[in-house]
């Protein structure tokens, strides 16, 4: 009876072909040019149609994969989707006992993974690794070491530890995260002759031969994601880091089952909902085609092993608490594609020490998406949906044609030595950091919708937090090195410059005219002008010039801006302009055609959708002689 009940019902809703929507589309378009108007070109480098039908997977193979089967681009798990939370914080070895207590206390709040951030100065010694570890059930709970060279000069220590708490050595999970090729990129060189030659990588294998839970190769390829790159581009390298671990290790006599299982991909997770969730799964297929062309034993060896971190690119210092948000929707995609554990940074995380409160509320977003919007129930919820299928295969493709053309070089080493990896990704970066100065991509509480009352405590957050990294290579680097930054940076260091310089400039709306239009632009030159930091006052309308002109002086502005309708600024402009006779900057709101004419009375300020908003604040500051 069902059955025919929808048969009945289907038949009143007749199918409409995709030739009949396009021509209905384009009717809609009235002649605008489609591509432009409705395809999206993203960064990544391939466009994305504005809508996907059930004949778009119709050639994907992927869609009839099942979750936990090869090549995994559906999870690794047949059922439900049980990724880990994870919890990283810094470590100072000189007070293991603190960090104990503080792990403890994570555990006891939801926290499964700990991860170790092991100070670089600090000297591991069993004692204090012993010391951090007391009283953690290494049978329940993952173990990681984050911090590099670090946490491989703890290596013997951890492995003693574990030798003698009694735990099965099937039972311990965890990871260090050495990595000689993310030094090298952050560096642009190794930090010894054994990172050079990956001996070092040959030692950390050989200790944890006893340990087969336990992950000693970190390839991070958020290293590049913090640096600006692309989706595309983030796993492309990662998987070329990979690969040159992989060709070396094989070489030195190890097998792919073995090495396999001892790598651990961290990846960033950034704000790109849908982009972000094709990442992971696109990243398993690839890297489960990669691994198969070796030959393993067992095709679960293909299993890509994924920690997750919410992006420190999009984090921001002011108006701090919107990264929860950020870090929310992100931890959505990441576990949503089947992470196998996530970190989320503390919303402080950019300009503070993480504070009790930015950590609780870090761990309880996972809680909350766990235990309350059950995200750990299925497995693989995208699967089908025709848009991120089909970005799925668009990343995978153009990440493998990307990691062949770092292949055809020689790999990762030779590619970034001869600084192929630097040029691309710096290209990306700098579209990103064009796209954010003129508003095309929003941060939220920063190029746009500030808040207005917002002063930075100076006390608190220092010049270094808001202010972009330089490029430093030491002399004896062979390759230029990245630098992580985050895309807010360039608009925190005008505001803070603000801040810091003691007073907060006037900026007045002088409304005249066109209700509709000077409310707009009295509302759009408000925003404008409070990213940086500056005092906007607003106002409802005045009957004359000179009412406003008066009201402003009285306010002792530093800047007036004029707000009405194109028509009318033709008279009003030059009128406000005469009147306040140089005794404030004087702005336009808009682009109007009049332009000509009031440039030609002498009014040389305008701001409008096409400004770029960070060259033009930097500008006002300038003038208000902000330094």
């Amino acid at each position: 009876m069902a059955e025919k009940s929808n048969e009945k019902l289907f038949t009143e809703f007749p199918p409409v072909s995709t030739a009949e929507w396009e021509a209905v589309i384009r009717e809609d378009l009235k002649g605008a040019d489609y591509d432009k108007k409705l395809v999206w070109k993203t960064l990544e480098g391939f466009n994305v149609r504005p809508y996907y039908r059930s004949e778009d997977l119709a050639n994907l193979e992927t869609v009839h994969v099942k979750p936990g089967d090869f090549p995994f681009v559906r999870g690794n798990h047949q059922k439900g989707n049980p990724w880990l939370i994870r919890q990283d914080f810094e470590v100072c070895l000189d007070k293991p006992t603190e960090a104990n207590r503080k792990a403890i206390d994570m555990l006891s709040r939801g926290v499964e993974s700990l991860g170790f951030n092991l100070c670089s100065d600090c000297e591991p010694s069993y004692d204090s690794i012993s010391r951090l570890l007391k009283d953690i059930d290494l049978s329940r709970v993952e173990v990681n070491f984050t911090g590099g060279s670090a946490s491989a000069k703890a290596l013997p220590f951890i492995i003693k530890f574990f030798e003698q708490s009694g735990v099965k050595p099937t039972d311990i999970k965890g990871s260090i995260d050495y990595s000689p090729l993310t030094t090298f990129a952050l560096k642009g060189k190794f930090c010894c002759e054994n990172d050079a030659s990956y001996q070092g990588l040959v030692n950390v294998l050989n200790a944890v031969k006893s340990f087969p839970n336990f992950r000693v190769i970190g390839v991070n390829a958020h290293v590049f994601h913090n640096s600006g790159s692309s989706t595309v581009q983030e796993l492309a390298f990662g998987l070329a880091m990979a690969s040159d671990y992989l060709n070396a290790l094989t070489d030195k006599g190890f097998g792919i089952d073995e090495l396999a299982a001892r790598i651990r991909f961290n990846f960033a997770v950034g704000a790109n909902y849908f982009m972000e969730m094709a990442k992971f799964r696109a990243a398993r297929m690839l890297w489960a085609k990669m691994v198969e062309a070796y030959n393993p034993k067992s095709k679960d060896a293909a299993r890509m092993s994924i920690h997750a971190e919410t992006s420190r690119w999009n984090l921001t210092v002011y108006d701090p608490y919107v990264n929860m948000l950020r870090t929310t929707t992100e931890s959505m995609s990441a576990v949503l594609a089947g992470v196998d554990s996530l970190n989320v940074l503390p919303f402080d995380a950019p300009f503070a020490q993480p504070s009790a409160f930015s950590e609780r509320i870090a761990r309880n977003q996972q809680i909350l998406l766990r235990e309350e919007s059950h995200f750990g129930k299925v497995a693989d919820p995208a699967a089908g949906s025709y848009y991120i299928e089909n970005l799925t295969i668009s990343i995978a493709e153009y990440a493998w044609n990307l990691f062949l053309e770092v292949d055809s070089q020689g790999g990762f080493r030779e590619a970034f030595t001869k600084g192929f990896i630097q040029e691309k990704i710096n290209e990306v970066a700098a579209k990103r950091d064009a796209n954010i100065a003129s508003r095309r991509e929003t941060v939220l509480g920063t190029n746009q919708y500030p808040n207005f009352t917002e002063v930075a405590d100076l006390a608190k957050v220092k010049p270094e937090a808001v202010s972009r990294p330089k490029p430093v290579k030491s002399a004896d680097a062979i390759a230029q090195p990245l630098v992580p930054y985050r895309g807010a940076q360039a608009f925190e260091e005008l505001r803070y410059r603000t801040d810091s310089s003691g007073r907060r400039p006037r900026v007045f709306m002088l409304t005249l005219g066109n209700l509709a239009m000077r409310r707009a632009r009295a509302q759009f030159s408000c925003n404008f002008f409070a990213v940086a930091g500056f005092e906007v006052i607003d106002n409802i309308g005045f009957n004359t010039v000179d009412d406003g002109v008066k009201a402003a002086m009285d306010a002792k502005s530093d800047i007036v801006v004029i707000c009405s309708s194109d028509d009318e600024y033709a008279t009003l402009a030059p009128e406000a302009f005469e009147r306040l006779n140089g005794k404030a900057i004087f702005v336009v709101a808009g682009e109007p055609a009049c332009k000509p004419d009031l440039e030609a009375k002498g009014i040389a300020n305008y701001i409008s959708v096409k400004s770029n908003l960070l060259d033009t604040l930097l500008k006002y500051q300038e003038m208000l002689g902000i330094k």
